[in-house]
């Protein structure tokens, strides 16, 4: 059984306040067919997506980044057609808050995932080097197969981005393809 994962495919993460930029753009069509896909197998899909308080000074990303995916806000919505295809599916797709990099911290995504069966995760979205590669990295230490749509997932930094690219099938055994 395997599981679908968009991370952080959102307005701030695309073209907002922490923008990827034309590489996020340019796997738009991509991420949205391979969501839709996953919904029509009867696959579980998951929209893992940041959340964020305004001035919330605890947060450790506070210094490291400017303000972004605040509650309520615009940019925290689902990007261009990814968020017409969770309008049209959000009955099947299971929307999880996160507020750390991986999806996996401080949520109920391994509970999800171990009552479904699921053995499986693959992963699109943003940052390559960020919020996806954490995620590979605890679904690798909870004992599940990665796959990566190298299509599908992009970075702000290009060099990080092909770094963990290698990092997710040297390190991590995950199958990077092409979808």
């Amino acid at each position: 059984m395997k599981a679908l994962i968009v991370i952080d495919y959102t307005n701030d993460f695309v073209n907002g306040s922490l923008p990827v930029g034309q590489p996020a753009i340019d796997i738009e069509d991509t991420i949205a067919r391979i969501t839709e896909q996953y919904v029509q197998q009867g696959d579980f899909v998951v929209m893992a997506v940041d959340l964020h308080e305004a001035d919330d000074p605890y947060h450790p990303e506070a210094k490291l980044f400017p303000p972004h995916n605040i509650r309520g806000t615009e940019g925290r919505k689902l990007f261009g057609k990814l968020d017409r295809v969770y309008n049209e599916h959000q009955s099947k797709i299971y929307w999880m808050d996160k507020t750390r990099y991986s999806s996996f911290a401080g949520t109920d995504l391994e509970l999800k995932l171990r009552e479904r069966g699921i053995t499986e995760v693959h992963l699109v979205g943003v940052c390559t080097d960020i919020c996806v590669l954490h995620t590979a990295v605890d679904a690798y230490n909870k004992g599940f197969n990665i796959t990566v749509y190298e299509d599908a997932v992009a970075s702000f930094n290009s060099d990080g981005h092909t770094w963990a690219l290698t990092h997710f099938t040297g390190s991590l055994g995950a199958k990077v393809i092409h979808s």
